[in-house]
């Protein structure tokens, strides 16, 4: 399949159709669709609404991207993750289907779960867009439930534009004629942009801070919308931006109409890995026993900003990152509010990646934003380091997806 389309990405919809018709428009075929785009916390918005949807007895298919260990984290059958018959099955119905034509990586594989999701019978469906919206292969479906957009914040230029409006017109792209959009906290310029489509389709918008609120109170979560207000636990998952997302999980489940142990669910039984994920008795553990360690994939500067923060409210502890990220990325943009709060920084390249920067790069990165930072092979070498300097310390690794899969792959 990697050998079907030279570019890794490559934004249209034209080979997407043209399979999608191929396979009989399974797209037509799925339960009730929940089309999330946005910069920030589509996943974590994703996984809250799923908790919350199966806590009131739905079954629901998800569909994410990019996986962190292996591939079938990316489709999710009825509450279950596709096994691997069923992956393989809908992968070869697809490539014969497509019969050799110019398709992407991400494009066919898209089909393929569009197509598992209409073969299993469930309530819902929700689809994580991988890259924008407008032109995004998930984008086609013509009568969605609902439509989300997370915050929009600067990611991918080079394929979105490089000002937040352009940016956000391509999210807004999911956005379909008469088809209610949920949008989250918003620069005004994206805002702008999101309403201005809105308007032109006559989709109602359910915005943050016009029709919903959320907030922590007395550590709380308080969240009001017309129909009233609820008082729930914080998230459990941490960080203090958790708490929008949770907004847009819960505006969501309060459109489709969800009873209060739906609010419950979404709020305490989502998990979403690689999000401050806190890593416990793995190998890395074992390197550095007294270490507390840390997991995040986060990887731009709203990233950086978001984690930040969430760090500020832990108790005082030295803080050390261990650091690799991709060429692609404002990786200055991202580090800059991490100096705030991380006493040393050490880099490292991304095994098994090619778009990878190299990790003298990153530390030169960390050392023009003002951070003490160096070198190391590997991470596991790089905690070692860090340990036998600092043994009680908090390690933060992070700066990518890429590489929070490849220590969860490493420690599994």
């Amino acid at each position: 399949m990697m050998a079907l389309h030279p570019k890794i990405i490559d934004l249209t919809l034209d080979r997407v159709w043209a399979l999608l018709t191929a396979l009989n428009n399974p797209q037509r075929a799925l339960p009730p669709v929940i089309h999330i785009a946005g910069t920030n916390g589509k996943g974590s918005t994703q996984a809250m609404i799923r908790a919350g949807l199966e806590a009131a007895g739905h079954s629901v298919h998800a569909y994410t991207s990019p996986h962190l260990a292996r591939f079938h984290e990316r489709i999710r059958l009825a509450g279950d993750l596709i096994t691997e018959e069923h992956l393989t099955q809908v992968l070869d119905d697809c490539y014969t289907a497509n019969d050799g034509a110019n398709i992407t990586y991400f494009e066919i594989t898209t089909c393929a779960a569009l197509l598992a999701f209409a073969r299993t019978t469930a309530d819902y469906t929700l689809l994580e867009v991988g890259l924008g919206g407008r032109l995004d292969a998930t984008n086609v479906i013509d009568d969605p439930a609902l439509t989300i957009i997370t915050p929009v914040s600067m990611d991918h230029e080079q394929f979105l534009g490089d000002t937040i409006g352009k940016i956000a017109g391509e999210k807004a792209g999911i956005i379909k004629r008469g088809v209610p959009c949920i949008v989250g906290p918003q620069h005004e310029d994206a805002l702008d942009v999101i309403e201005a489509q809105a308007a032109r389709l006559g989709a109602p918008v359910l915005a943050y801070g016009q029709h919903w609120h959320v907030g922590e109170d007395r550590g709380r979560l308080v969240y009001q919308d017309d129909t009233g207000l609820l008082d729930l636990d914080l998230p459990n998952l941490p960080g203090a931006h958790q708490i929008e997302n949770a907004g847009m999980a819960l505006a969501a489940l309060r459109h489709l109409g969800m009873p209060d142990t739906a609010f419950d669910g979404a709020i305490r039984n989502a998990y979403w890995p690689a999000r401050m994920q806190r890593l416990t008795g793995t190998s890395l553990n074992a390197v550095a026993p007294t270490v507390d360690l840390w997991l995040d994939g986060g990887h731009n500067p709203a990233a950086g900003n978001a984690l930040a923060a969430h760090l500020k409210t832990l108790p005082d502890r030295p803080t050390h990152l261990i650091c690799g990220m991709l060429n692609t990325k404002d990786v200055r943009g991202y580090l800059a509010p991490l100096a705030e709060v991380a006493d040393t920084l050490t880099a490292v390249s991304i095994p098994g990646e090619a778009n990878t920067l190299e990790a003298s790069d990153t530390a030169q990165a960390a050392h023009d934003v003002g951070m003490t930072a160096k070198t190391a092979e590997t991470v596991e070498t790089a905690l070692a380091d860090i340990a036998a300097t600092s043994p009680n310390a908090r390690v933060l690794i992070c700066g990518s997806l890429y590489l929070a899969g490849h220590v969860l792959r490493s420690v599994s």
